[in-house]
């Protein structure tokens, strides 16, 4: 098996978890101490072991007799394998597993051998805790709380039986009743020859005792100590009995501790991330006491404890982000309180500015006006006004040099500049429009042609016209393509059209217009069903070429295969699309056809030599026949979608109805058979004649279908029945 079989089996078990034990004994060889796998096998086995053993879909009876086979490939991974991905992998299946072999071990007092393995591999996690990285750490963390959950007393059944000693009033006497459905030491008994009841007690306490360390110890490592502040919820929720112990020193934590310490970016990320975990885990476990002990004296601690944290983030987190307050002193002076006791001479005011003269406004030289002349305010005493900018070829550096210049310029005198410009452009004369230019009546019958000196001087007027003209760049033309290229492509672009219209299924609007509709109006899914259709009908000329327009009576499906062209490929795919789902898709259905039939007329009317436009042979026919082959042997006798479907077909023959005889051949859908026959008759005048010698075939070829076509025969041909034709 491959690499990419073991992919192809991870996806169906991640789709659907009963196929983990048959899949296990195909995988757990190939990914066992004995292989010789690569480390990419081994790499996609810990991650499978982790997945299978952690899906909730899976119910633990099943897993525990599987969980005693991978306990070898687990250990061999931890203690032989140095990745640190296989390890992540083994450990994380090792805290799913270790729960159903402890209820294993209970239940089998003498299997040995798979708690010694689940020992080993519980002391070589536990030692991977101090000297680990930060993933493998977290990893770590997941496996202690297993433990623990495992080796505290769980929920005990309040009920209890009856003493068997005397003395009733003793405690000790009294038998109580754990909860097997949560695995914990309340099941384990006393007299276990594998696992001693004290000391499974006092290491699951101490482990216990190590989670809290941490949150107490270095902060540096905000992921460390977010994932035991996760971990400790479910601990005080499943564990009252140590739910005091955790509760007391996570109100003895403070979550602010790397405050002290320089508040460099890091240790704000990691600051705040410590903080908001600590603020839901008792959040939540305020909640739950609110709601199961309203008058427990922790909720006042919690609510006290909270309030604490709110006012130490506020002066120590976001204190530090705010502006600095502004200065006691004033910056242009002392104080007036000051000056007295100081003796300081208050600052002397500054010399008043001196008004800046308006400027003048030049009168222009007589003549034409330039520009240059128009935008110049001064020319004696602006310098720039000679300044050539043409010496600058690169516009780039025009606008480096033009953006300081006018982020120097005083607003006051660029407003009195703009304003002299007005006053000056105001003041121009206004042109004169030119005289109308007489024109002459008289036009010469003929010309004189132009001699070799004319036309040498036209030449030189008109310049060299031998000289190249400036090159164009032109990308080159793609090849052409073929017509299987031309094929393919169209085949591809008409599969995209069709994957956008589940997209568009639960936008399905209202066609207005019949024919003339605008396919393209709105994007949805009609607007491209009735370009499809269309293109299906009217994208190939020459739709009757073929002398084989009709199909054979006995089976109209055409196979996929025998579609060569692109309008066939596109009937091909609306065929597939509607038998998806054919009750929701009629109007589909009936649009293709219509769309199909109305070609077929308006071709014929164009050929009336060759093909008569009241035969509706041709495409429609053919398809017609297509859909209802392949979709009558999956209609139910209750789907009354298949009156609409014939109800609405544009034109109905012998051939189409003939196929109704077809489907009452089952005995549970006459009654189907005969509704259709009845609608057609009562709603299609022009094929009544039609329907009834339908009905007629039906009631002598098929006995139990008697019964139904004999009433309608009753009413519409009754001298059938008599014997008559």
């Amino acid at each position: 098996m491959s690499n990419t079989h073991l992919e192809h089996a991870r996806s169906l078990a991640l789709t659907d978890s009963k196929y983990y034990p048959s899949l296990m004994p195909g995988v757990l060889p190939l990914i066992g101490p004995n292989s010789g796998a690569s480390l990419e096998v081994q790499r996609f086995g810990a991650d499978f072991l982790a997945e299978m053993f952690a899906s909730p879909m899976w119910p633990s009876e099943e897993k525990q007799p599987i969980a005693l086979l991978v306990l070898d490939t687990l250990r061999y991974y931890l203690y032989e394998v140095h990745d640190r991905s296989v390890v992540k992998g083994a450990v994380q299946a090792a805290a799913s597993l270790y729960p159903l072999v402890y209820r294993h071990t209970i239940s089998n007092p003498n299997d040995k051998d798979h708690w010694k393995t689940m020992t080993e591999i519980k002391s070589n996690i536990l030692n991977r805790m101090s000297t680990s990285p930060p993933g493998v750490r977290i990893c770590c963390i997941k496996f202690i709380q297993q433990v623990v959950l495992v080796q505290t007393p769980g929920v005990i059944d309040p009920r209890v039986n009856m003493p068997t000693s005397t003395d009733h009033t003793h405690p000790a006497h009294k038998i109580q009743r754990p909860d097997h459905s949560d695995i914990s030491l309340a099941l384990v008994p006393r007299d276990h020859p594998l696992m001693a009841y004290v000391p499974l007690e006092a290491e699951g306490h101490g482990l216990l005792d190590r989670l809290l360390d941490i949150i107490h110890g270095d902060h540096s490592d905000s992921l460390l100590v977010t994932a035991v502040l996760n971990s400790l919820g479910v601990l005080m929720h499943r564990r009252p009995v140590a739910a005091n112990k955790i509760l007391n020193s996570v109100l003895n934590f403070n979550p602010l501790k790397l405050a002290n310490s320089p508040m460099t970016p890091r240790n704000k990320v990691s600051m705040r991330a410590i903080e908001r975990t600590t603020r839901a885990l008792l959040v939540n476990v305020l909640k739950r006491n609110g709601a199961e002990r309203p008058n427990d004296p922790n909720n006042g601690r919690i609510q006290h404890f909270l309030e604490r944290m709110h006012r130490m983030r506020h002066d120590i987190i976001e204190e530090a982000s705010r502006k600095r307050s502004a200065p006691v002193e004033p910056t242009d002076g002392l104080d007036a309180a000051k000056r007295q006791r100081l003796a300081a001479e208050p600052p002397a005011p500054a010399p008043a500015l001196a008004p800046v003269p308006a400027p003048t406004v030049t009168a222009f030289p007589p003549g034409p006006v330039s520009y240059r002349q128009l935008y110049t305010v001064d020319p004696e005493k602006n310098a720039a006004a000679n300044f050539d900018v043409k010496m600058f070829q690169d516009p780039a550096l025009v606008t480096q040099i033009l953006i300081p210049v006018l982020q120097s310029v005083d607003e006051k005198k660029l407003l009195d500049a703009c304003n002299i410009v007005r006053a000056r452009y105001l003041s121009l004369p206004k042109p004169q429009p030119p005289p109308p230019v007489e024109e002459d009546e008289y036009e010469p019958d003929d010309y004189e042609p132009e001699d070799e000196e004319q036309l040498a001087t036209r030449a030189d007027a008109l310049g060299d016209l031998s000289a190249p003209a400036p090159l164009t760049f032109e990308l080159p033309r793609p090849p052409p393509l073929n017509l299987q290229e031309l094929q393919q492509h169209g085949e591809l672009a008409v599969r995209r059209t069709f994957s956008l219209l589940n997209e568009l299924e639960d936008k399905v609007k209202t066609s207005k217009g019949g024919f003339n509709r605008l396919a393209g109006s709105e994007f949805g899914r009609d607007a491209w069903i009735t370009i499809a259709a269309r293109l299906a009908g009217r994208a190939s000329a020459g739709l009757f070429d073929e002398e084989e327009v009709g199909v054979k009576e006995e089976f109209a499906v055409k196979s996929v295969k025998g579609a060569t062209g692109l309008s066939d490929s596109i009937r091909e795919l609306l065929l597939d699309y509607i038998l998806r789902d054919w009750k929701k898709r009629i109007d589909v259905a009936v649009s293709w056809l219509n769309e199909e039939w109305y070609n077929d007329l308006v071709t014929a009317e164009s050929f009336p030599s060759s093909k008569p436009s009241s035969l509706p042979q041709g495409n429609y026919h053919t398809q017609a026949l297509r859909l209802l082959d392949a979709l009558l042997p999956y209609v139910a006798p209750s789907d009354k979608g298949l009156i609409r479907l014939y109800s609405e077909l544009p034109a109905l023959d012998y051939a189409l109805l003939a196929r109704v005889k077809t489907m009452a051949q089952d005995p549970e859908r006459v009654s189907l058979a005969t509704q259709v026959l009845q609608y057609l008759h009562m709603f299609r005048p022009p094929v009544k004649e039609v329907v009834v010698q339908v009905v007629s075939e039906l009631w002598r070829e098929n006995e139990r279908a008697r019964v139904k076509a004999g009433m309608l025969l009753k009413v519409w041909r009754p001298e059938v029945l008599e014997g008559g034709r």
